[in-house]
């Protein structure tokens, strides 16, 4: 676990770096924050359990990278990461997602993630019993010693056994050449077929902690019927068979549930939109209410899961919100409490809008770039064109709603629209010139109505 997050802070931020222009504070926060558990790590002693994580508040205007900075660190830290909205969940006893499904939505993540770790380990063992198991369709062994009338494609030793193992290896160098793939072999397929339940709760199916399923497959035994198939499509029904039998379900529950509780990361956005002032009238089923169920979340507390009881003592849990309407200091002191670490991310202008075009790894430009490549076309541009494209966004902005970067992706949609239209018979080089986005956008942005309907 250790090794997984040893990166230094520096090397955090030249990562995220990467991906997210500007916002250096918050980067320089949640670098401290992943170094800091990976240093909690190696401390010996009960002093271990005694450190908590600094949970972050972020807060900034939608766009400017709150989600993104996150989710880039729980993928570089291998750390089961997830994002829900506030806005979803309401208090115990009112129809809405319950605030405990968070820990276990993670723990379901984590869950798939070490399986599939797992299963990459065992990929070469499981094709090697695959291709032993496909031969044994292709050329089941004789039933008795002695056939009167051996097959043509088997020879006969003098002693009267039959000798298989020429052809065998024919049919695998046959098998390993894809010449095989259309030829039918038997195979016998479980069925799983399992009762319909439903249950009627307030809580819902998911907090119950009971996996239905699993339960019916203990006590129903497993059908099979035999299927007549092609090879390839036996191939990926043993493949995943090959996979459960190698891969330990035990061993991946208690590394999930040990990685949840150790690194798990939960991003809760729009946390703003549960702050703000009491409901005069009528239950406060969204808000004030919703607060304190996640306040025992956040603060540490264990929470039953069909894979067992999870503690959520040491979990990184990082808010955000807008915080247009409320404050921070609207949030219950309890809560506020639980995330010491504030960030403000700031708004972006033009300036900022040239660097995420072209700079990262996962550039806008750059994505179109590639989409167009894929038809054989070279799509280039030009820097003042880029330059354009950019004071466009900023002021449609300033004009409008200020969803920060995501403006970019509706102004290169329009710009770009008749090219990626036309593409499969248009040109084969296509530069954007400043000429270009002018004419495409400028009779847009002029008229208002316009503009907030299409960009």
């Amino acid at each position: 676990m250790i090794n997984r997050i040893a990166k230094t802070p520096k090397e955090i931020v030249e990562h995220l770096d990467k991906y997210i222009i500007g916002q250096e504070k918050a980067k320089k926060s949640v670098a401290i924050a992943l170094r800091n558990r990976w240093r909690r790590q190696a401390v010996t002693g009960d002093m271990q359990s005694e450190i908590q994580p600094n949970n972050i508040l972020m807060i900034g205007p939608t766009g400017v990278g709150k989600t993104e900075i996150a989710r880039r660190l729980a993928s570089m830290a291998s750390a089961p990461f997830l994002k829900i909205e506030a806005s979803k969940f309401t208090e115990v006893g009112y129809v809405g997602r319950d605030v405990e499904s968070m820990v276990r939505d993670l723990v379901d993540l984590a869950v798939n993630m070490v399986r599939q770790e797992k299963a990459e380990a065992v990929e070469g063992k499981a094709q090697e019993n695959v291709e032993e198991r496909l031969l044994d369709l292709l050329l089941p062994p004789p039933r008795a010693k002695k056939p009167v009338h051996p097959p043509d494609n088997v020879v006969q030793l003098e002693s009267g056994e039959i000798d298989i193992s020429n052809t065998r290896e024919k049919l695998r160098q046959q098998l390993r050449g894809g010449k095989l793939e259309k030829r039918m072999v038997e195979i016998d397929a479980a069925q799983d077929r399992f009762p319909v339940v439903e249950i009627f709760s307030p809580m819902g199916m998911e907090e119950l902690g009971i996996n239905f399923q699993e339960m019916f497959s203990g006590i129903v035994p497993k059908k099979t019927k035999r299927r007549k198939i092609s090879v390839a499509e036996a191939r990926k029904f043993l493949f995943a068979d090959e996979l459960d039998r190698l891969v330990n379900m035990d061993d991946v529950i208690a590394d999930a549930l040990d990685r949840a509780q150790q690194s798990g990361i939960i991003f809760i956005d729009e946390i703003d939109k549960i702050c703000g002032e009491k409901s005069k009238s009528g239950p406060d089923v969204s808000r004030e209410g919703v607060q304190r169920d996640i306040l025992p979340i956040v603060e540490g507390s264990t929470v039953m899961t069909k894979y067992g009881l999870v503690k959520t003592d040491h979990m990184l849990f990082i808010a955000a919100g807008a915080f247009h309407s409320s404050k921070p200091s609207d949030m219950v002191p309890e809560l506020q409490g639980r995330f010491p670490i504030r960030v403000e991310l700031g708004s972006l202008d033009a300036s900022d809008f040239v660097k995420i075009l072209t700079e990262p790894q996962n550039a806008l430009i750059k994505q179109y770039i590639a989409l167009l490549k894929a038809e054989d076309i070279t799509l280039s541009f030009d820097k003042k064109a880029i330059v354009r494209i950019a004071e466009i966004a900023e002021q449609v902005n300033n004009n409008m709603e200020n969803i920060g970067a995501r403006r970019l992706h509706t102004v290169m949609t329009t710009l770009l629209e008749d090219i990626m239209f036309d593409a499969p018979a248009g040109k084969k080089n296509i530069r954007i010139s400043v000429s270009l986005v002018n004419k495409k956008l400028d009779e847009i942005i002029e008229d208002e109505d316009l503009s907030r309907y299409i960009l």
